[in-house]
C-alpha cells in the first residue's frame, strides 16, 4: 500500500474516532431522555433525532453547510469568538460523520437503557439513594454494553460517511477524503482499480468487525438481563 493509502486510512480512523467520542454523551442523553422522561414534544425530539436516518446524505451536508459554514449563524460565531472553522477542515468531516451515527448510537443505547429494570432503581431511592448516586450505581453500569456497542456502531456508520461530508467539507486530499471519498476519486480516475479495491476490503474490514462487535456486546447484555430476570 502507498503512503497516500495509508494516509486516507489514518485520516479514516481519526474522524471516526472523534466523531464517536463527541457523540456519546449527547447520545446516551438524548436516549435516556427518550427511554425514560415522558414530556411534550417528546414525539418531535425523537423523531428530530432519527432525522438523518431517512434524508439524503446531501441535505444533512446541506443544513451542516448553512448552519456550520462561515456566514452561518453557529459557523460564523465560532470562527468570531474562537477562531475555529469546521469548513474544509477534518473536524468538520468528523462533526458530519458524528451527526449522521447520531441515530444508530441512540437507538442501540435507549434499547440498552430500556433493558435495565426499574424496579434495581425504586429500590435504590427506597433505601436511600439520590436520584443521580442510583443512576451512577444502577442505570449507568447495567446500560455500559449498549454505550460501547452503540459506539462501535457510530464509528462504523462514521467509516462508511460519504454524502453529508463531501457536501459539507469537500473532498481535499490530506484534510477531508477519508476512506469512502478516497474510492470515489479513485473511481473517477483510470487505472486506480487495485488501489480502490484495497480501500473497498479495508472499508468492508473494519465496518464488518465493527458490526461483530456490536452485536455481540447487545447479546451479552440480553443474556446479562435474562439471567437477573
Amino acid at each position: 500500500m502507498s503512503s497516500g493509502e495509508w494516509q486516507v486510512i489514518a485520516l479514516s480512523l481519526r474522524v471516526s474516532l472523534v466523531a464517536v467520542m463527541f457523540t456519546v454523551p449527547l447520545a446516551y442523553g438524548l436516549a435516556y431522555l427518550l427511554a425514560r422522561r415522558r414530556f411534550p414534544g417528546r414525539m418531535m425530539l425523537n423523531a428530530a433525532v432519527h432525522l438523518p436516518l431517512v434524508l439524503p446524505p446531501v441535505v444533512t451536508g446541506y443544513i451542516l453547510l448553512l448552519l456550520f459554514g462561515r456566514a452561518g449563524p453557529i459557523g460564523s460565531f465560532l470562527e468570531d469568538s474562537f477562531g475555529v472553522s469546521l469548513i474544509f477542515q477534518w473536524t468538520g468531516a468528523a462533526l458530519a460523520a458524528g451527526i449522521m451515527a447520531l441515530p444508530l448510537m441512540v437507538r442501540a443505547m435507549r434499547l440498552s437503557i430500556d433493558a435495565v429494570d426499574r424496579r434495581l432503581v425504586g429500590a435504590a431511592r427506597t433505601l436511600g439513594a439520590s436520584k443521580w448516586r442510583a443512576f451512577f450505581t444502577i442505570t449507568l453500569p447495567l446500560s455500559l454494553p449498549g454505550i460501547i456497542a452503540g459506539a462501535v456502531l457510530g464509528f462504523a456508520r462514521s467509516i462508511g460517511e460519504f454524502g453529508a461530508t463531501i457536501t459539507f467539507v469537500s473532498n481535499i486530499p490530506g484534510e477531508t477524503r477519508t476512506l469512502p471519498l478516497a474510492i470515489y476519486t479513485g473511481l473517477q480516475v483510470p487505472g486506480t482499480d487495485l488501489q480502490v479495491a484495497r480501500l473497498a476490503v479495508i472499508a468492508v474490514i473494519i465496518s464488518l468487525a465493527a458490526l461483530v462487535v456490536s452485536e455481540w456486546l447487545i447479546s451479552l447484555q440480553q443474556k446479562g438481563h435474562d439471567h437477573v430476570l
